[in-house]
């Protein structure tokens, strides 16, 4: 059975069943799914149902497919303005498979235990406020106590019934132990390390929970930045796939054995299941309306959970001036006006500085022009070196007010239910949801939304078998991007 593409097409009937013999399902006809959203979990989605012989359309809003991907070929280079990094570069990453067969590079930035999270202290150089560098003892120095300090929450948690802001517990450490507390130079660089911990949930300190905020499992082999950009991946899943891009969804109607899906303009898509990915931002903006309602458990678990942003100021040059180091930063007296610059030059060989910002400092830099983001992004180089020249092409992500992601991933908020995850990615008839806001074990990664996806279909999948029938025509086929699995390692480096 083929997707319908209907303009006709009215609740009321959708609803009593007088569509059935208007397309009614012909003889050993395939099942046929409508996925919603073009990111990376929309697209796995897609790919394995496809693969299973499935008829799927993939309904996109925006003109490129990607999502939270999107790497950008302007400076003659790729630059990933969204996802960038692989966390765990291990053959147990879901996404090595693909990685290996598409023969794409990872420039590894930090081990397993990196206090920085996404990577190590072994190429840096930090500045104060003042354009003096800061002492690289001094960086070690409170980057131990941060450890410490991190591991004093624990004790705090165990010992508080009630959640709290991972915040509100570094405050009571240090309350309880003064000899971890900073001053002066070293109380800056101790903001830093905040400001890079707010920078892997995409959201503040004092928002950020403590009961939760270190159980996400992190595969091994540490954190590698893809040399390349992460859109071969997306391109490859997206092969051969019936994807409409410009299709904003704005209802979805869930009937007794049949979804439809309206997009903007009134064209409506029938088929016999759905499976939603679009971003946790979206859906608490309630930009598509559910028929009927979502119930409030589902309604809840979208509110119980947080939304980050995370923005980026990529910045080419025609010159080098600054010095061969992964990390570029200036500490401050508050992690807000902490910054930092992740070195394209040393991963790539090409003259890319980005500039990264997270929480109310990246929804603050919404507020800006690209212009007044990039004059922002310059004063925190100028004050490491004062000789920097005017970048010759920049480039302004803005994902917390874009209307198709509404943020940049999900985290923990405080006092989250802990069957959250569990609601959000909970089924409802032929309605199933993907996308990296419900995967608690890898939560905000570029995987974790892949793993999504994959999870999606299956459901989708085995509940159509049960109902439809045709088990023999339902069998997954091996994806390709599978085939080779062990034929080639992952290509790591790092100079």
């Amino acid at each position: 059975m083929d997707i319908k593409d209907d303009d006709s097409s009215s609740n009321t009937n959708f609803f009593n069943g007088t569509f059935t013999s208007h397309i009614a399902r012909q003889y050993n006809s395939s099942p046929s799914v409508i996925v919603i959203g073009g990111g990376i979990s929309g697209l796995a989605a897609a790919r394995v149902l496809q693969n299973a012989s499935f008829k799927v359309i993939l309904l996109e809003s925006r003109d490129r497919i990607g999502g939270r991907i999107q790497t950008d070929y302007s400076f003659g280079c790729p630059v990933d303005m969204g996802a960038s990094w692989l966390h765990g570069v291990c053959n147990e990453n879901p996404l090595a498979p693909m990685i290996r067969r598409l023969g794409l590079n990872l420039y590894r930035t930090s081990g397993d235990n990196s206090v920085l999270y996404d990577h190590d202290l072994e190429s840096f150089m930090l500045f104060g406020i003042d354009g003096k560098q800061v002492p690289q003892q001094t960086v070690v120095e409170v980057g131990d106590a941060f450890r410490k300090i991190l591991k004093e929450t624990e004790k705090v948690r165990d010992e508080h019934s009630q959640d709290m802001s991972v915040q509100q517990a570094i405050s009571i450490v240090l309350d309880r132990y003064p000899e971890l507390r900073q001053d002066g130079l070293a109380d800056e660089v101790l903001q830093w390390y905040i400001c890079r911990m707010e920078a892997w949930f995409a959201a503040d300190a004092n928002s950020i929970s403590l009961k939760t905020w270190d159980e996400e499992t992190v595969l091994s082999g540490g954190h590698g930045l893809m040399v390349q950009g992460y859109y071969p991946v997306i391109q490859a899943l997206a092969k051969d796939i019936d994807i409409r891009l410009n299709h904003r969804v704005l209802r979805i109607t869930n009937g007794y054995n049949k979804v439809m899906v309206s997009v903007e303009g009134g064209r409506n898509f029938i088929a016999d299941a759905a499976i939603v990915t679009v971003p946790l931002g979206v859906l608490k903006a309630n930009l598509i309306d559910f028929e009927p309602k979502l119930p409030e458990w589902k309604v809840s678990a979208i509110r119980d959970l947080g939304m980050g942003n995370e923005n980026k100021i990529a910045l080419r040059f025609d010159n080098i001036f600054w010095p061969n180091v992964e990390l570029l930063g200036v500490v401050a007296p508050i992690s807000y006006a902490c910054g930092y610059f992740l070195n394209l030059h040393k991963a790539t060989g090409h003259p890319v500085l980005v500039y990264m910002a997270a929480g109310s400092l990246a929804y603050d830099l919404e507020k800006l022009s690209d212009e007044g983001a990039v004059e922002f992004a310059m004063l925190h180089l100028k004050m490491m070196f004062p000789n920097a020249t005017e970048p010759a092409q920049y480039l302004v992500s803005r994902w917390g007010t874009d209307p198709d992601s509404l943020g940049c991933y999900s985290y923990d908020l405080v006092g989250k239910p802990t069957d959250v995850y569990d609601r959000l990615r909970a089924p409802l008839g032929n309605l199933f949801f993907g996308g990296e806001a419900v995967s608690m074990e890898h939560q905000g990664s570029v995987h974790g939304a892949y793993s999504a996806g994959l999870m999606a279909a299956d459901n989708c999948r085995r509940h159509l078998i049960k109902r439809l029938g045709s088990l023999e025509m339902m069998q997954v086929v091996s994806s390709r991007e599978e085939i080779l699995e062990n034929a080639v390692p992952l290509q790591i480096s790092r100079m």
